[in-house]
């Protein structure tokens, strides 16, 4: 029986000897008090030089790999390996626990970093990212995370000279990080020519941005920004592991032994060698042995090194190396010698004195795993893995005397007996043999043994160390043992790293122990030191010593101080209750409780999940016209029910004393004056716990679910202010405020039974810990202390205090005063150190810091409930009482005995049983008000008198319900055994209740009331009086459940009663017989109904049969279904049927319809199904998936609804809730405006919300990420640098006698010397995104700059003078914009792009600033975003599939909450102007209005209901009223009007067409709308109404457009802003209605064609919407345009600039004279588009190459007729570019197939002469193709292309556009493949035509997705 309780002794760790330095680096430090901290395997250790005493840190569970010293250098970070690894922050000095940063990281964490200040601190993951992850960690929150690097990252470092940026390094990379918002940036460091690609190890950062790195190659590198800027060679001769700065220079360390010291400067002061010094372990550490006589351990290790180290001076005393790896040790009995058994199989012998060899023998091949000498030193006994044991003599110098060959496996242990004459083994098989000795002969006999006292005990397999096996394993992973038998106890150590003492003997498996963490993975050997002092360990791969003190049982009273430190290694392990001894049975009640699983099937956040699922297949079904759901509807209006079978102290006084508990998945608030209930419905399934704010006016509630909530509301306006999820699973089953009522802690019903505290307001998590395996009943914060709490449960009493984002947990030490019991409350006492608990036992526990001081006997059985008082305590048990204790349980003050005696006259019920079961007190307002387990509430008084409130069912399902024929009276009857009778007129109490031997299912008042039949579980039913409940006859003929019983109408004559045996009886109630039995089911019954003549029952059954009979012989009828709805039925409970066909959901196969029931107008028909919805129908239901509305308030499942006599009421009951539900029905009409009305159907309304084109557009259009885009034009062939090039016919000899080679390009200032240009810097953007994105066009500075956005910029644009600067932090296209309008962040942006994981800017857009970058996990993109009223927060809508909305603190980087918008597109999200929580969002056939609750959103649907045949529209803006109104634009032009979510009002055709735009006026709260019209006489795009939109002015928007398309407004001061679908932004005056055009751009694309004016700062664009536009730079802006009625495709200058080519994609091209604007000529020769267009040099022939593989010439002095005069033949694929030659005679085509060829002019002859194209000399060069351009191609061009390039006209810069949207710069030639060049980003993607302007001055880039024009300016090269 001993083994059942753990030893009572203890282990202490006292010293370790080692450093972990292998695989490690950085991990030695100095901390403020001149101590050395270091870890070693799983221990953190701070040494003391000065007084050699170690500390130990033990909050790891797992190897430590990483440490970080705080800049003050007294706090330490260490990281850890394991799969759920962890980082703490703990003092060096008191080696305390501060914080746990967790959750994060996988695998584990390889470095760690504070920053210069010490608030913040960086961790680099070892996971397949290597994620790099930045803390607050203080509150152990997480407020950046970014993946690393693809490969192993060996250091990182914040730079502490630039706030915000951080340096990391490893395997072939350094990155250079920037922090901002939540997003870290990296940029990689490029290592150009200054250095090699290689692997860098360590880092240091000094000043003017510069940064030291080691290298592998033992180089320094020296980085300046991210540049290499220089190496210091050979710094040292091998990798360069760790460096250091300091102020006063660098110190680097190498694999090459040296430390060298260097200047600031990074010159060399001096080296420090230490080659010579002691070295590490390498290979395992197996060998251990202790002296016989003396305190001193002897290790040896794979390493080949034998050290012998002093156990009392903590010290290595003596080292030697051996020839081969050392695997065992043993020192002989006198303590002369030592023996050391080899990895090769050989022995070797040394005398301890001087470490001399005194023999060697090699007797064997396989190494020796264990030896011990005799007792009696004779003998030397020598285990191999040859599986066998030597015996060698000492005496006779070692000769071998023996062999023991029992063994089939290798030698594991081996035990000498006392007498030295038996010696037993274990092997790898797990065999325990004996032999006799010296011989070596095995003993069979087991008689023989019975005797033998064993001289030590090291093996692990035998009777009696059984224990140390848990019960069911037969793994094998205990390493060693050794036994102490004086003391009783045996310590093992194990693979995990962990030691554990048992008592020994321990005979019977799964012993109880203590264990001991600290090792790494696996420890090799323990033992005791001679005088069973301490305990030695050895890590095998952590190569450590572990020194452990011994304290014995007698001296633990002494030392109880050392319990706190021990148990903190405790809260991290799994099975730390294995030191308790297994505890009596439990109480049934707690056993019971401890059996209740929460799960569910289907869990209430699965549905929308299973209804997409189920809404694929039955797409079809729904095509049909749904009717409408019910116009009436139904309200909570009481609930009788309270949960206490399974919970506690979920009862209280509100402030002004009404009564707040919960039952089923309602937070009731009852008003016990008026008997009155008020009911909080925000959960959707079972409350299992509650709590009261110290102020008594929130409650925090907590629910069931697969993510369980908490909410956190106001019992006065019963509207939630925060909603808590994430961190638990299955269910919460404990909450409890803080004494400020600042912070909440929660205990899930998860496995671990995770703990998590939280500050509710803000919503955020603050620390999580895993508390217990077993059921956790409390959780109690301390009153005084907010960081520390309390949880009892089974076996459990723990004490936490919170470090960061952990909690460290400290059992109850119980000592030897008491057993540790299973605690089922807890309450804080008078100060912060006491507490109180009540045991299962009857107990009440005093508690004083953890440690317990007392007990007092207070109930028989389990103490449930405690409350503390002012002065006192009071107490309440399963035995009915309720105890008054005063303030230190030394007295009982009262006690009160719940006795139906005792129950006052006002009572509302009546109580079931004398003394039930207390599951809940609160005391205030002058009362005790307690809880009872069988559901009732209580009020007592002082005085003695007991008033009962509330009552309802006891645990079980609650299944049967009838009502009352002519009286509101209901009667229920349930699995408890239960039979009630319920009132429900105002009174609202149980009139009467009968126990019932069996549990019942089904219950039917008589047609005249009198009588009620009840059907039993077991078969049997009965009929009792109605009144009396006094039983009037009873029958059993049925085995099964009975499920439904009903009389006959009319007089009542028949019963019938259906059962579960498939069977209905019909008896005749007169004469008391069975008449008759319908058969026919084929499965069990569930609903009976009889028709309204009592001839004809219809009969459901679970296989969904629909049967029919007829009374009394019950003989089986088949009734067509269409003569079924003629019948006139009595009742109608069936759920099957046609009419009923709608009411099973679109989820049908996944849950039941349980119960229904028709009112008596035959109108309504109510449903209850297995989700817990009450649903109402209009009846009959016939079709698929009829509309409805739903309530929830009952949890799971909804057994029985029935209509009270006259329909005024509704009851349902709510089977395991056991709750009793009822509900006033409001006919259609009489409503008041109430909040919680009903959800909507299940599918969407099937009637489309409209069709626009414009909005079909925007929903479907698919967003290019500009990385991922492919190419514009569909070329073909292999790429020109993949091209193999045919060498020239003659390579020219190095030094040419030939002539120069001409110039390639002819220039035009041949004069002036050339300048390259250098940069180029976006001067000019011509362009706005209007067509698919809305509102993004505002004021700043009071209306003298707009902002706006096109392609990935954003412009800030000045009105007065047009210039423009420019936001270009994006990477790709910007699709929404806003700016916040509090005067606080006056000038601050929101952009959201386009992405695979996009990102949203918020910046300052006066100075370009980034203030914060928001990462999200939005795939796609982000497609709107809003500011809140104190424009601290951000709403942003996502473009995935869920189309997520998120909010955001935009300036900390922080996510507060996130949720699934909407399964369609959303279009505008808006923040109300006057609130930070309250938001709506609309887009296709959606608007929802949301709430922010702490960090949960909740949303309701727009309700339609109170206007006649409104339906739900597109909607695509949104604007704001006063007094909660909402404005939403609509696709059809309408605008609604919203009151809260109800639509109060349609504003029709408010414009003709789609309202795009809403604009709200915050200073004068007038509304601005803009939408798509036809200008007219009173119309307009724009309108500007009053602030509830009942007046308007139209204006008209002058574009001479046909329709006009508003995609954004915005109003200023006297003037509306406007930006159009057709790029236009337009300024409207309010009072003269003049509009002025500030932007045009090309309102479709792409821009294909571009030509510069040959001596202006003029250009001309062509774009596919049919425009040629002509724009000054100069005056920035658009001079003219020419609508020519077809898309247009190129365009060019003559040479002379007076007159303008125009291709067009239907073939055709035009010539225009500049002046006039008139055509000159035009001609239609081919059918496809024209790709370019050119004017030869002296402008006598034009080129015109076209998509039909063909370029024509024309002779333009033969006037404008424009005959062909010939053409270029053979050309393989479509043309794209050309250039003329010179000299006019040579015209080079680019083509499709990646081909260039040269054609003489005018003849169109192919020119093949490679060497004669090498001297043309071209006139332009604007073609991506020849050899001249081959490094404009870079690698990654596999998808898409280089669309066009331009040289300038100096002849020696080049500038390329390509699919990807880059602008690249290189130099002319560039004949290199994949040349060095500059990048410019700003495009969208596709870069469809470039060109530099005369002089060079800019280059003009035109855009394919983006349709705008960029101009640029070139920064030339200083002369």
């Amino acid at each position: 029986m001993a083994a059942r309780s753990a030893p009572n002794c203890h282990l202490r760790l006292e010293w370790v000897y080692g450093y972990r330095g292998h695989q490690c680096r950085n991990n030695l430090y100095y901390t403020a008090a001149k101590e050395i901290v270091y870890f070693v395997a799983g221990v953190g250790v701070v040494y003391s030089p000065r007084e050699h005493r170690q500390k130990f840190y033990r909050g790891h569970s797992d190897d430590i790999i990483s440490l970080a010293l705080h800049p003050e250098r007294v706090l330490v970070a260490t990281g850890q390996v394991g799969k759920e690894p962890y980082i703490c922050v703990w003092d060096s000095y008191t080696v305390q626990t501060i914080s746990v940063l967790k959750d994060i990281h996988t695998h584990g964490i390889a470095c760690l970093s504070f920053d210069l200040d010490g608030q913040r601190l960086v961790s680099v993951g070892l996971d397949s990212k290597n994620a790099i992850c930045v803390w607050d960690w203080k509150k152990g929150k997480m407020l950046s995370m970014a993946p690393g690097h693809t490969d192993r990252i060996f250091d990182i470092s914040w730079d502490l000279y630039q706030p915000n940026k951080l340096v990391s390094c490893g395997v072939k990379h350094i990155k250079f990080w920037s922090l901002c918002g939540n997003s870290l940036t990296p940029k990689r460091g490029v290592f150009g020519k200054a250095g090699d690609l290689q692997t860098i190890l360590c880092l240091a950062c000094a000043r003017d941005e510069l940064t030291y790195s080691g290298a592998l190659s033992g180089d320094v590198y020296v980085w300046k920004g991210v540049n290499l800027i220089r190496t210091i060679q050979g710094a040292h001769t091998a990798g360069i592991f760790s460096m250091n700065a300091c102020e006063e220079g660098f110190a680097t360390g190498g694999r090459d032994g040296c430390i060298r010291l260097w200047d600031l400067t990074f010159k060399p002061i001096t080296v420090i060698d230490l080659r010579e010094t002691d070295q590490g372990y390498k290979g395992e550490l197996w060998a251990l042995a202790v002296h016989p006589t003396k305190p001193l351990a002897m290790t040896g290790s794979d390493d080949r090194s034998v050290r012998i180290w002093s156990l009392i001076d903590h010290a290595l005393i003596a080292r030697c190396n051996m020839e081969e790896p050392i695997r065992c040790a043993a020192v002989s009995t006198d303590g002369i010698h030592l023996a050391l058994g080899m990895k090769d199989g050989s022995l070797t012998v040394l005398r301890v004195r001087d470490m001399t060899e005194v023999v060697h023998i090699k007797d064997r091949k396989e190494a020796i795993h264990e030896l011990k000498y005799s007792p009696d030193g004779t003998f030397l006994a020598v285990g191999s893995n040859d599986s066998s044991v030597d015996i060698y003599g000492v005496v006779q110098r070692y000769k071998k005397v023996g062999e023991c060959v029992g063994s089939l496996s290798f030698i594991t242990h081996l035990d000498w007996s006392s007498d030295s004459r038996y010696l037993q083994t274990n092997d790898g098989s797990g065999k325990r043999l004996f032999y006799r000795m010296p011989s070596g002969k095995e003993v069979t006999n087991k008689e023989e043994m019975k005797g033998v006292q064993w001289a030590s005990w090291t093996c692990v397999s035998g009777l009696e160390v059984n224990g140390i096996w848990p019960k069911y394993s037969d793994i094998n992973d205990i390493n060693s043992v050794d036994g102490n038998f004086i003391g009783q106890v045996l310590v093992t150590a194990d693979d995990y790293g962990i030691i554990k003492l048992f008592r020994y003997p321990c005979l019977r498996k799964g012993a109880k122990f203590k264990k001991y963490i600290g090792h790494s993975a696996h420890i090799t050997n323990v033992r005791w030191s001679h005088d069973y002092q301490w305990v030695i360990s050895i890590g095998g791969a952590d190569h450590s010593v572990f020194q452990w003190k011994f304290i014995p049982e007698r001296k633990l009273k002494d030392s109880l101080h050392i319990a706190p430190q021990e148990s903190l290694a405790d809260s991290n392990s799994d099975e730390s209750d294995s030191d308790q001894s297994d505890v009596p049975e439990l109480d049934s009640e707690i056993e019971q409780e401890t059996q209740i699983t929460y799960r569910r099937q289907v869990y209430k956040e699965d549905l929308p999940q299973l209804k997409e699922q189920c809404r694929e297949k039955h797409r079809s079904a729904t095509s049909k016209r749904r009717v409408r759901a019910p116009g009436q509807s139904i309200r909570l209006h009481f609930v009788h029910g309270y949960r206490g079978y399974d919970c506690r102290s979920n009862l209280f006084y509100t402030q002004i004393g009404e009564i707040v508990y919960h039952v089923a998945a309602v937070g009731v608030i009852y008003n016990r004056q008026q008997n009155t209930q008020r009911f909080y419905l925000g959960h959707d399934d079972d409350i299992l716990c509650l709590a009261i704010h110290p102020l008594k006016d929130y409650v925090a509630t907590g629910q069931v679910g697969r993510d369980p909530s908490i909410h956190i509301w106001d019992t006065e306006t019963i509207k939630p202010l925060s909603i808590l999820k994430g961190y638990h699973q299955y269910g919460v089953c404990a909450v409890d405020f803080s004494a400020d009522g600042k912070r909440l802690a929660s205990v899930g019903i998860d496995d671990s039974h995770t703990i998590v505290l939280w500050d509710w307001k803000k919503g955020e998590k603050l620390s999580v810990t895993r508390g217990n395996k077993d059921k956790i009943f409390v959780v109690k914060m301390n009153p005084y202390m907010p960081d520390k709490l309390i949880t009892a449960g089974i076996k459990h009493m723990k004490f936490w205090r919170r470090a960061g984002g952990g909690l460290i947990g400290r059992k109850g030490y119980v000592g030897p005063l008491g057993k540790s019991d299973t605690m089922m409350c807890a309450v804080y006492g008078w100060t912060e150190e006491m507490a109180f608990s009540g045991t299962s036992t009857g107990d009440v526990c005093i508690w004083k810091d953890i440690f317990l001081i007392k007990t007092v006997k207070a109930h028989d059985g389990p103490v449930f409930s405690m409350h503390a008082l002012e002065k006192g305590f009071v107490t309440g048990g399963k035995d009915g009482v309720v105890a008054l204790w005063d303030d230190s349980f030394e007295r009982c003050l009262k006690t009160y005995a719940i006795k139906r005696a005792s129950l006052a006259p006002g009572s509302k019920g009546l109580l079931l049983e004398d003394n039930p079961s207390i599951r809940a007190i609160s005391l205030g307002h002058g009362h005790i008000l307690v809880g009872t387990k069988n559901g009732e509430i209580l009020e007592v008084d002082k005085s003695g008198p007991i008033t009962l409130l509330v009552q309802g069912h006891m645990e079980g399902d609650v299944w049967g319900l009838a009502t009352h024929p002519h009286l509101p009276i209901c009667a229920t009857v349930s699995d408890d055994k239960t039979l009630r009778i319920w009132d429900l007129s105002p009174s609202h109490c149980m009139l009467a209740v009968r126990k019932l031997k069996k549990g019942g299912r089904c219950c039917c008042f008589s047609p005249d009331g009198k009588a009620l039949a009840v059907g039993l579980n077991d078969g049997s039913f009965l009929i009792v009086n109605a009144d009396t409940l006094e039983d009037l006859v009873s029958f059993h003929h049925r085995k099964d459940v009975i499920s439904d019983i009903r009389f006959s109408p009319g007089s009542g004559k028949y019963l019938a009663v259906a059962s579960y045996d498939s069977f209905v009886d019909i008896y005749n109630v007169m004469s008391s017989k069975r008449v008759g039995i319908c058969k026919g089911a084929t499965s069990y019954i569930t609903h009976i109904d009889w028709d309204l003549r009592g001839k004809l029952l219809q009969v459901s059954t679970g296989a969904k049969e629909q049967l029919f009979f007829e009374a009394p012989r019950g003989k089986k009828q088949i009734i067509p279904s269409l003569e079924v709805e003629k019948i006139v039925w009595a009742s109608w409970t069936s759920v099957l049927g046609s009419c009923c066909e709608g009411i099973w959901p679109i989820i049908g196969e996944v849950t039941d319809v349980t119960a229904s029931c028709l009112t008596s107008d035959n109108v309504v028909l109510a449903t209850g199904d297995d989700f817990g919805f009450v649903k109402l129908f209009r009846y009959p239901a016939n079709g698929k998936f009829g509309k409805f509305k739903k309530y929830v308030a009952h949890s799971t499942h909804v057994t029985n609804v029935r209509w009270i006599y006259d329909d005024s009421l509704l009851v349902t009951v709510g089977g395991p809730d056991t709750s009793l539900m009822v509900w006033t029905y409001e006919i259609e009409g009489y409503r008041e405006k109430r909040p919680c009305d009903s959800e909507e159907s299940d599918i969407e309304s099937e009637e489309d919300g409209g069709y626009d084109s414009d909005v079909t557009r925007e929903n479907e259009i698919t967003y290019t990420i500009r990385a991922l885009s492919t190419n514009i034009r569909p070329m073909f062939g292999i790429k020109p640098h993949l091209q193999q090039k045919e060498p020239t016919v003659d390579e020219r000899p190095p030094v040419s006698r030939a002539l120069p080679q001409p110039e390639k390009l002819q220039t035009n200032n041949v004069g002036k010397k050339k300048r390259p240009i250098e940069d180029l810097v976006l001067e000019l953007v011509f362009g706005y995104r209007g067509r698919d994105c809305r509102n993004n066009v505002h004021y700043l500075n009071d209306g003298n700059d707009i902002i706006y956005h096109t392609a990935s910029v954003g412009i800030l644009h000045n009105v007065a003078t047009g210039s423009q600067s420019f936001y270009q932090e994006h990477n790709d296209d910007i699709l929404c914009l806003t700016v916040n309008q509090h005067p606080k962040f006056v000038n601050v942006v929101a952009t959201g792009q386009v992405a695979t994981a996009p990102s949203i800017h918020i910046w300052d857009a006066i100075n370009k600033q980034t203030l914060s970058i928001l990462r999200c996990y939005h795939s796609k993109g982000v497609c709107s975003v809003s500011f809140s009223a104190t424009g601290k927060l951000l709403l942003s809508v996502g473009l995935d599939q869920e189309h997520t909305i998120t909010i955001w603190k935009w300036q900390e980087g922080a996510k507060i909450a996130s949720r699934a918008g909407h399964n369609q597109r959303i279009f505008v999200a808006e923040f109300r102007p006057d609130s930070d929580t309250q938001f709506v969002s609309v887009g296709v056939k959606h608007v929802r209005f949301w709430t922010l609750a702490g960090r949960a959103l909740l949303s309701k649907k727009g309700l339609l209901s109170t206007i006649e045949d409104a339906r739900m529209q597109t909607m695509l803006a949104v604007a704001f009223g006063a007094n909660n109104l909402t404005f939403t634009g609509t696709i059809s032009g309408d605008v609604c009007v919203w009151k809260d979510h109800v639509l109060c009002r349609v504003v029709a055709k408010a414009h003709s067409g789609p309202v795009f735009a809403m604009y709200t006026t915050l200073r004068d709260g007038l509304i601005v709308t803009g939408g798509k019209e036809r200008p007219s006489k009173e119309g307009g795009a724009v309108k500007l109404w009053d602030q509830e939109l009942r007046r308007c002015r139209a204006f008209r928007l002058e574009t001479g457009q046909i329709t006009d398309c508003v995609r954004s407004v915005c109003r200023g001061k006297g003037k509306i802003l406007v930006g159009t679908k057709n790029a236009e932004i337009i300024e409207v005056g309010e009072k003269n209605a003049v509009c002025n055009i500030l932007v045009n751009g090309h309102m479709d694309g792409p821009i294909w064609g571009l030509a510069t004016h040959p001596s202006r700062d003029f250009f001309l664009s062509a774009a596919e919407d049919g425009t040629v536009r002509l724009w000054d730079i100069a005056d920035k802006k658009m001079l003219n345009k020419v609508n020519l009625g077809h898309a247009a495709r190129t365009v060019c200058y003559s040479p002379e600039g007076d007159m303008v080519a125009i291709g067009m994609k239907n073939g055709e091209f035009i010539i225009l004279l500049v002046t006039s604007l008139k055509i000159w000529g035009k001609k239609r020769d081919r059918r496809c588009a024209i790709q370019d267009i050119r004017f030869s040099p002296d402008s006598r022939y034009l080129a015109v190459g076209s998509s039909e593989n063909a370029v024509d010439f024309y002779d333009l002095t033969l006037g404008p007729t424009l005959n062909r005069i010939s053409y270029c033949k053979d050309i393989q694929s479509f043309v794209i570019q050309m250039d003329f030659s010179a000299d006019n005679s040579y015209l080079q085509v680019s083509t499709g197939s990646y081909k260039r060829h040269v054609y003489e002019v005018p003849s169109g002859k192919q020119l093949m002469d490679q060497a004669a194209i090498d001297r043309i000399t071209w006139a332009t060069w604007t073609s991506i193709l020849g050899d001249e351009v081959v490094g404009i191609w870079s690698r990654h061009t596999e998808k898409a292309d280089v669309n066009c390039a331009c040289v300038s006209h100096s002849g020696i810069s080049l500038v390329t556009g390509d699919d990807f949207g880059m602008v690249k710069l290189f130099d002319f030639p560039c004949p290199e493949k994949f040349a060095k060049h500059k990048r410019f980003l700003g495009h969208s993607a596709h870069l469809t035509n470039i060109r530099f302007t005369s002089g060079d001055r800019h280059v003009v880039s035109a855009g394919g997705d983006d349709c705008s024009l960029f101009v640029w300016k070139c920064i030339h090269m200083p002369h």
